[in-house]
C-alpha cells in the first residue's frame, strides 16, 4: 500500500483533484467496492491483450530504438490515460471521450472523435484477424506464400466470431472464458525463458547498444506499433461506478496498471527482439514461437503458437462488443442513423456488426497482396492512428475544461508526435476515414429534424 500513497502523492502534486462537480458526490469507502488493487488488476486485464503477439517481428528492425518507443509510449499512455480518469471524475455525465469532446467543443467534434475510435476497434479486428491466421500458419508454412490467402483466411475468421457475437451475450462471455485462460501463457513462458538466459549469459544475450545511440526518428517510427500494444488503458475510466473511491484510486490504479502492462510488454517484446538473431525474428510469422522452439525446443513452440492463436481469437470476440455498442450510444445520441443502432429481436446489435464486418473485409481484401507481417504492420498503425484522434480530443478537451492540465498537455504533445511518426501516408488515411463518416452524421440530423416536424404535425393536430 505503501507504493500506492507514494503514487497518490505525485499525482496529487502534478494535478490536484478537480472540483466536485454537481450531482457527483465524493465516494465513502465501501466494503463491496473495487480497491486500488482490485482496480489496478482490472486496468491490466483490460490492457494486455493479444496484439502483441506480432509485434517483435516488426519492432526487431529498430532494435534499441525500439525500447525507447516503448518507454515514451508507456509515459504518453500514462499521461493520457489520467486525463481521461480526471475527467471522468470531474465531468461523470459526460458518458464517456464523445461526450468529453462535445462538452468542450461541441456535437461534431465529439461525433468525429467517436466515429474515429470506431474505426480504430474495426481496424483493431482486422489486424487481430491477421495475428491469428499468421500464427496458425506455423502448422502449414505455405500458407504465407500465397498471395491473398491469409486475407482470405482472416476474412472467414473475422465472420465466424462475428456470427457469435451475433447469436448472444451470453455466447460472447462463454467464449471469452475459454479464451481468456490461455492468453498469459505464452507471455509467462517468454520472461521464464529470458529469465534464464539473462541469468546465465548476462549482457552477452542481448543484440549490443548501438555506438551511435538512439535514432530520434527511428524512436518516432517504433512508438506507432509500441501504442498498438496499450490501446485500452481509456475504457478503465468506465468502471467509476464500481471503484471505491473513484476520485483517488482510478487515477492511481491507471498509473500503475499502464505502467506494470507496459513494463510486461518491454520486456517480452524487446527481449525477443534482442535475443533473437535478426535475420530469424524480423521474418517470422510467429515470432514468440520461434523464440520458444529457437531457446527451447520445437514441440513447445506449436503450443505457444496454438495459444497465441486462440488468444487472437478471444480479442476480436471482445473487441466487437464495442463495435457492436458504439454505434447504438451514438445513434441515441442522434449522431448516427436510428437504423445502425437498432437491435435484432434478440437484444444483439447485428446491424452494427454486419457494417463493421463488411467494412472490415474490404480492408482485408484491398490490401491482401501484402505478406502476413506487412499486412500486420500496416493495420495496427492505421488501427493506432485511428485511436489516437480520441485520445488528442480528449487531451485538448481536458485543456478547454482546465482538468488535469500538465497530464493533458505531455498526452497532447505525445499524440501529435505519434500521428507524425506513424507517416503522413497513415496519419491522413485515419483523418480522412474519420472525415467519412460525416455524411451518416448529417443523415442523422436530417432524420432527427424530421421527427421533431412530425412530433409537431402531431401535437397540432392532437392539441
Amino acid at each position: 500500500m505503501a507504493n500506492f500513497e507514494i503514487a497518490n502523492r505525485v499525482v496529487a502534486r502534478l494535478d490536484p483533484l478537480p472540483p466536485r462537480v454537481p450531482n457527483y458526490p465524493m465516494s465513502e469507502p465501501h466494503p463491496k467496492a473495487m480497491g486500488p488493487w482490485m482496480a489496478t488488476a482490472l486496468v491490466m486485464g483490460l490492457m494486455i491483450g493479444s496484439g502483441v503477439f506480432l509485434l517483435p517481428a516488426q519492432l526487431a528492425p529498430f532494435g534499441w530504438n525500439a525500447v525507447g518507443a516503448w518507454a515514451l509510449s508507456i509515459i504518453g499512455v500514462m499521461a493520457l490515460a489520467l486525463t481521461i480518469a480526471r475527467l471522468t471524475v470531474a465531468v461523470p455525465d459526460a458518458d464517456g471521450p464523445i461526450g468529453f469532446v462535445s462538452a468542450a467543443f461541441g456535437a461534431v467534434p465529439g461525433f468525429l472523435i467517436g466515429w474515429s475510435y470506431w474505426i480504430s476497434c474495426v481496424v483493431a479486428s482486422v489486424t487481430l484477424c491477421v495475428a491469428a491466421v499468421s500464427y496458425l500458419s506455423i502448422f502449414a508454412p505455405q500458407l504465407g506464400s500465397i498471395p491473398y490467402l491469409p486475407a482470405a483466411l482472416s476474412v472467414l475468421l473475422l465472420w465466424a466470431v462475428t456470427l457469435i457475437n451475433m447469436y448472444s451475450a451470453r455466447a460472447i462471455g462463454g467464449f471469452q472464458m475459454i479464451t481468456m485462460a490461455v492468453k498469459l501463457l505464452p507471455l509467462l513462458l517468454v520472461i521464464v525463458i529470458l529469465a534464464g538466459l539473462i541469468g546465465t549469459q548476462g549482457k552477452a544475450a542481448l543484440a549490443p547498444f548501438p555506438a551511435a545511440g538512439f535514432s530520434f526518428s527511428e524512436v518516432s517510427s517504433a512508438a506507432t506499433l509500441t501504442l498498438w500494444a496499450l490501446i485500452g488503458f481509456e475504457v478503465a475510466s468506465t468502471a467509476a461506478a464500481r471503484v471505491d473511491r473513484p476520485e483517488i484510486n482510478i487515477p492511481r490504479a491507471t498509473l500503475w496498471g499502464s505502467g506494470l502492462t507496459g513494463l510486461l510488454y518491454i520486456i517480452v517484446c524487446s527481449g525477443i527482439a534482442l535475443t533473437l538473431p535478426m535475420a530469424l525474428v524480423a521474418h517470422s510469422d510467429a515470432p514468440f514461437a520461434a523464440f520458444v522452439e529457437h531457446f527451447w525446443a520445437r514441440e513447445p513452440s506449436l503450443f505457444i503458437a496454438l495459444f497465441a492463436a486462440i488468444a487472437a481469437i478471444g480479442t476480436i470476440n471482445a473487441n466487437n462488443v464495442p463495435i457492436g455498442e458504439f454505434p447504438a450510444v451514438m445513434a441515441k445520441r442522434g449522431t448516427l442513423p436510428r437504423w445502425l443502432g437498432e437491435m435484432a429481436a434478440n437484444g444483439m446489435p447485428v446491424r452494427a456488426l454486419v457494417v463493421a464486418s463488411a467494412l472490415a473485409t474490404v480492408f482485408l481484401l484491398s490490401n491482401g497482396s501484402k505478406t502476413m507481417g506487412d499486412l500486420f504492420a500496416f493495420l495496427a498503425k492505421l488501427s493506432t492512428c485511428a485511436a489516437l484522434w480520441l485520445y488528442l480530443g480528449c487531451a485538448f478537451a481536458a485543456l478547454r475544461l482546465n482538468i488535469a492540465r500538465p497530464f493533458a498537455a505531455i498526452g497532447a504533445v505525445y499524440s501529435l508526435w505519434a500521428l507524425w511518426g506513424a507517416g503522413l501516408d497513415l496519419s491522413g488515411l485515419s483523418f480522412l476515414l474519420m472525415a467519412a463518416g460525416m455524411p451518416l452524421y448529417w443523415w442523422a440530423q436530417r432524420e432527427g429534424a424530421a421527427k421533431s416536424q412530425r412530433e409537431v404535425a402531431q401535437a397540432a393536430l392532437h392539441p
